[in-house]
């Protein structure tokens, strides 16, 4: 192990312990364990060990991406990631496409592959590593040309006193892809996770909602339901949550919720607890509560809405005003929260702390708030998520076009794209009912609004309802025809009753299995196409 660090302001890398720290093996067979004691002050910045990896032609490279929206499945050495700092430079400072994922952080290479915290290999010569380490994201570093595996522990911004130990390296290192995913899921058994089958609102109107639309569809939802989410839209602007549009919501949301569970079902609702837009009277009023650059200037996060801004979670007023808004949701009666942009709480980590550590104390904090309340993380860390979220969006947001508008496709990683999200839905599946309920965003049926093929709008309903815990939709179902209605209750049968879905890439396509009704089915989904062939 190679360790990274600064004291006293020099930087110095070193393989064995010295004046400075100690370097603790803790290592026994498959379990790669280190640990750090600093006999002085230290800031630590990387670790790193290296492995061999003779791959072939074909090979498969699993590489998990950053959070809920970075683009995610099994990688051939032909293939490259998508760097955002290859695109114009004047667009990603307009519109911060490189504050969405680790762009800001992490050094993309044209000749190397990364993911976060799972990686493996298929092929001739087998391997299987996953993070076991609560305090730093283990990063699996591909190098092609050399052939050689780097794990390195994201150990960066770590501060220790004289005395302190902190581990570096948890991770198991297997050299079976089967006997790593038995490890896995030993370390992570399978949990009862309630399905959800739901209607959210963003997808058909976006913020464009109110109490009429809200109603109508609501009204068109029938006793196989068991959620009902009014996403973004309801509130002026986005991080004055408590300030709900008059002009939409009249009598406010605490009726709505009242029929919603009249109809018995739970009462969901939006929000992105740890932003606000620039527009919003917060970012106005309390600039002081929001995380600052190293000018003493809020960090822009990106162009959403009129373009926000994340809250300082070391500021102790600034937890007391999350707090207070989750708490007003909870009094009205909701019962299931989808709390959105949630990277945003580890853009800085906190002082002292890696970003690891920061993103799980952020995701806590909701839980405590919370208390029993379901949650959905969406834009998150999945690592963090895991046991403490009860479910969390594996992709990003569908598109109403497969792969959204073309230019779109040069920007980042995380960008809208059905195409892109469908895929994280598959190779993600590994996750589901373990670290969470996988959540892989909506299906939709309808003819009005919406640029799908009726081929894939198929494909997207089957693959949510193989691969998922949550089945959720923006459409208003009391338009459907007969047709929609038997695909819905097709996709609904699998969702509740498929068992053994599995998966293979062969080249463009996915080979995917599952058992329905005691027999075994197969299906090809093209990813190019977005069509089961």
């Amino acid at each position: 192990m190679k360790l990274t660090y600064t004291v006293c302001g020099e930087r110095k890398t070193t393989e064995l312990s010295n004046g400075d720290i100690e370097i603790i093996d803790r290592s026994e067979g498959e379990n790669f364990r280190f640990a750090v004691k600093a006999k002085t002050a230290v800031t630590l910045e990387r670790a790193e060990a290296e492995f061999p990896c003779d791959y072939r032609d074909g090979d498969l490279f699993f590489m998990n991406g950053y959070q809920s929206w970075t683009d995610t499945k099994e990688f051939t050495a032909a293939e490259k990631e998508k760097n955002i700092y290859k695109a114009p430079k004047f667009l990603i400072k307009k519109f911060g496409f490189d504050m969405y994922g680790d762009a800001t952080f992490y050094p993309y290479e044209s000749e190397k592959l990364h993911g976060y915290d799972l990686f493996y290999l298929k092929g001739e010569k087998e391997k299987f590593v996953f993070n076991r380490n609560e305090g730093a994201y283990l990063i699996a570093e591909l190098y092609k040309k050399k052939k050689v595996l780097t794990l390195m522990s994201d150990v960066c911004g770590a501060r220790l006193s004289p005395n302190d130990e902190t581990t570096v390296f948890d991770c198991v290192i297997t050299e079976s892809y089967d006997g790593g995913k038995e490890r896995f899921f030993a370390a992570y058994p399978e949990k009862k996770t309630e399905k959800i089958f739901g209607y959210t609102s963003w997808y058909n109107y976006y913020q464009n909602i109110d109490e009429r639309v809200i109603m109508r569809d609501l009204g068109a939802l029938d006793e196989r339901f068991n959620l009902f989410q009014i996403d973004d839209g309801y509130q002026t602007f986005v991080g004055d949550w408590k300030d709900i549009n008059k002009e939409k919501f009249p009598d406010g949301l605490e009726n709505i919720v009242e029929k919603i569970h009249c109809k018995g079902m739970k009462a969901g609702v939006w929000l992105a607890p740890f932003v606000a837009e620039k527009n919003s009277k917060l970012f106005r009023e309390r600039k002081d509560l929001f995380k600052k650059d190293g000018n003493g200037e809020p960090i822009f996060l990106g162009s959403n809405w009129s373009g926000f801004y994340p809250l300082d979670l070391q500021n102790a007023e600034a937890r007391e005003y999350i707090a207070d808004c989750l708490n007003y949701f909870v009094s009205l009666g909701f019962d299931f929260f989808k709390l959105d942009f949630l990277y945003a709480a580890s853009v800085v980590p906190f002082d002292g702390k890696t970003r690891c550590r920061t993103a799980s104390e952020a995701y806590a904090f909701l839980r405590e708030v919370l208390k029993d309340k379901l949650i959905l993380g969406c834009g998150a860390t999945l690592y963090n998520a895991a046991g403490v979220f009860d479910y969390m969006r594996v992709g990003p947001d569908v598109s109403l076009k497969f792969d959204d508008v073309w230019f779109m496709k040069f920007f980042h990683r995380e960008r809208i794209s059905t195409k892109n999200t469908l895929q994280n839905t598959v190779y993600r599946h590994i996750f589901d009912g373990r670290f969470f309920g996988n959540d892989p965003d909506v299906f939709l049926l309808r003819d009005e609004n919406l640029h799908l093929t009726a081929k894939q709008k198929e494909a997207l309903i089957t693959l949510n309802a193989l691969f998922g815990s949550v089945l959720m939709t923006s459409d208003n179902v009391g338009g459907y025809d007969d047709d929609k209605r038997r695909t819905l209750a097709a996709a609904l049968d699998i969702f509740r009753n498929a068992k053994d879905a599995d998966f293979a890439r062969k080249g463009k396509n996915i080979e995917i299995t599952y058992r329905l009704g005691g027999a075994k089915n197969k299906i090809i989904y093209d990813t190019e196409r977005g069509v089961l062939l």
